[in-house]
């Protein structure tokens, strides 16, 4: 029972690690404040989802989720172009909870709040990953893969201009680069990862619906980010080990479920203020965000 429990949360943390990692790219290593990550990762499964039920194989469906998250992060760019700061945070704030809407209203293709359940497990080659240790050995590949991507990444020359955009984008501007097309490419990756860890939530959860892509996911998520520290990929890692572990504990208190919810809240609400007042840079962090 302890061994199944214990890989359930191995599993849940591989999938926030993909999820915070992704989001550091946009955030900490561009400077694009982006409260809309949830909502690419909501993108991604449900359109995993669809498809899965629809008889497209696992594969296909993973890089398409992904996809579908990339091309909604390059219009969420496009329509917020001309905006910076606390004005872009509120814009992707929206845009997460128009995905939600959608996802709420329109019932012929997600089904509203009855969600979709009996999502099949992945099969690659043949092979049903059915089981919580091979799907935690899956997704735990996944995670270092990804992990591994992004570290190139930021330390490629690429890296180096997204960073020039976050540090300085008028002077990089003068130098003649093109900063659209830079925080263009730099928010589809991101959406890109955050799409396939939705596709891997949908595969494992076998059911998601819109509460499982609400306002609390993104406390949760930026909540990782800022913990762990803008711009470093080992501080994510850290912070998603701190912020999934340490508010399981509170289930061996045997609380009421209705106490449960909002205790976890304000744990992740107390945590995060304890960063901003006395580590604002977070653990690992080398940079503040104006």
């Amino acid at each position: 029972m302890i061994e199944s429990y214990l890989l359930h949360i191995g599993i849940l943390i591989a999938i926030y690690i993909i999820l915070g990692v992704s989001l550091n790219l946009a955030l900490g290593f561009t400077g694009l404040l982006n409260l809309g990550h949830v909502a690419f990762f909501g993108i991604g499964a449900y359109t995993s989802a669809l498809l899965l039920k629809a008889g497209v194989s696992f594969i296909m469906a993973f890089f398409i989720s992904g996809l579908i998250a990339a091309i909604f992060g390059f219009l969420l760019v496009l329509a917020t172009r001309k905006l910076k700061g606390d004005y872009l945070a509120l814009a992707t704030l929206g845009f997460s909870f128009v995905i939600y809407s959608l996802m709420l209203n329109l019932t012929e293709l997600t089904r509203g709040p009855l969600g979709i359940p009996g999502i099949p497990k992945p099969v690659i080659f043949g092979f049903k990953i059915s089981g919580l240790l091979p799907y935690f050995i899956f997704v735990t590949i996944l995670a270092v893969i990804t992990v591994f991507l992004i570290y190139k990444i930021v330390k490629s020359p690429f890296g180096r201009l997204l960073q020039g955009v976050r540090d300085d984008e008028i002077g990089l501007k003068v130098l003649g680069k093109d900063t659209f097309k830079l925080k263009a490419k730099s928010m589809m990756l991101s959406a890109f990862f955050a799409g396939i860890a939705g596709s891997l939530f949908a595969s494992y959860i076998t059911y998601i619906d819109p509460s499982s892509f609400s306002l609390a996911e993104i406390i949760l998520i930026f909540t990782i980010v800022i913990v762990g520290g803008i711009a470093s990929i080992k501080g994510t890692i850290v912070a998603t080990f701190i912020i999934i572990l340490i508010p399981e504990a509170l289930r061996f208190l045997y609380l009421p479920s209705t106490v449960l919810g909002p205790l976890r809240q304000i744990f992740y609400a107390l945590i995060l203020l304890g960063i901003l007042l006395y580590r604002p840079k977070g653990l690992f962090g080398r940079i503040d965000l104006e």
